[in-house]
């Protein structure tokens, strides 16, 4: 697993993934979100075995009470 400080290559090595109860409808366009680690792995569903995101667990706190907030659009 080739990671950096800010992302993971292949995500399948993480446990714990989840999808949001908000994503759905069938598109595809959802992401995934694993529990229990140190940061806040983010990675695109459709791509279990692709690269997530790596988040400090305040950063991804700010980032969800903005888009629950709507600070996030226009």
């Amino acid at each position: 697993m080739v990671s950096s400080k800010h992302t993971v290559s292949d995500s399948a090595m993480l446990t714990g993934w989840f999808t949001s109860s908000f994503s759905g409808g069938g598109q595809g366009d959802c992401v995934e979100v694993a529990r229990g680690h140190a940061t806040v792995p983010v990675r695109d569903s459709k791509c279990a075995n692709g690269p997530a995101l790596l988040f400090s667990t305040g950063g991804w706190s700010a980032f969800v009470a903005a888009v629950k907030q709507g600070d996030l659009f226009s």
